[in-house]
């Protein structure tokens, strides 16, 4: 059974969407605090297999907790980004039935003050995936220029007032080092002219910050470039997006073809390039009975595609 404090978005649907055989190979790509996964275990037979990837230390924790002694799932820790690597080492290379992507932060991560993904509660300005390794947000703002922390709050967070938010957090630190949420919040939030009904001024910069430091949309190009050759013909890849920048990157994957490995990037693909994919119905939302569970729910779009070369 999932964790008993997270329940993740449009798991029923998404179970559903993978068109589970019982004796398949399916990938969770984020385990996240195994909701999917565990719906997913469910609808396997004795020779089905679940392989789930997540980088995060407490998801690989629960999944140790809720499923390790399960033989049909096997976890490892990685980005999703080195699927295929991943995916070979198991030998299952073009032999996926199914591979399900739940992008973005979860509810967990964002509940947890110490990780620093959210504001609600004070905690260490932190915000990795994996805090092994890489850049904390609180580093990164220590060091970034000016012109870099506009182009990350514009682009990644479709901040309006980018540039006027960047300057407070550049005049801020120079000031004392900005090491807490709560701390970057307040910076934001008095630099910000314009606040919305019901959405704090900084949402937009934090998950722009958090983006960078994870390199998430880099990650998200990689593993959509690469799922076709994880699965198998007929398999089914199941996306969930919380941003248009994630779904804009999902639907200009699934519709248009990848270039030939031996065209140079520069170069026009021909009119008669194979595309993999065979999208499967039309984008879905959580309906109003998950929203009225769980409103973080609302921002969810769901992209289901079918591979058929």
């Amino acid at each position: 059974m999932a964790s008993d404090t997270h329940v993740s978005v449009l798991q029923t649907e998404a179970v559903q969407a993978l068109n589970i055989h019982a004796e398949g190979k399916y990938v969770d790509a984020t385990y996240g605090r195994g909701g999917h996964s565990g719906k997913i275990i469910e609808q396997l037979g004795e020779t089905g297999r679940l392989l789930a990837i997540d980088r995060d230390p407490d998801a690989l924790a629960d999944a140790e907790r809720q499923f390790g002694k399960n033989q049909r799932f096997n976890i490892v820790s990685a980005n999703f980004s080195d699927i295929d690597h991943v995916v070979g080492q198991q030998g299952w290379a073009g032999a996926v039935d199914g591979l399900l992507l739940d992008l973005g932060v979860s509810s967990p991560q964002l509940d947890v003050a110490e990780r620093g993904f959210g504001f609600s509660r004070d905690g260490m300005l932190d915000m990795r995936m994996d805090p092994s390794t890489g850049v904390s947000a609180a580093r990164w703002l220590s060091e970034v220029r000016e012109e870099d922390l506009v182009f990350v709050l514009k682009t990644y967070g479709e901040e309006r007032y980018a540039r006027r938010i960047a300057a407070a957090i550049i005049a801020a630190r120079d000031s004392a080092p900005i090491t807490r949420t709560l701390q970057l919040a307040e910076i934001i939030k008095a630099a910000h002219p314009r606040w919305e009904r019901h959405h704090h001024p900084a949402t937009r910069s934090f998950q722009a910050i958090r983006i960078q430091v994870n390199g998430e949309l880099d990650a998200i190009k990689t593993i959509l470039a690469k799922a076709p050759a994880v699965l198998k013909k007929g398999g089914r890849l199941v996306v969930i997006s919380f941003h248009s920048l994630e779904d804009r990157l999902v639907k200009r994957a699934l519709r248009t073809p990848p270039p030939p490995a031996d065209i140079p990037r520069h170069l026009p693909l021909p009119e008669s390039a194979p595309h993999p994919w065979k999208l499967i119905g039309k984008a879905q939302k959580a309906g109003a009975e998950e929203l009225a569970h769980n409103p973080r729910a609302r921002s969810a779009v769901m992209r289901i595609a079918e591979r058929v070369r």
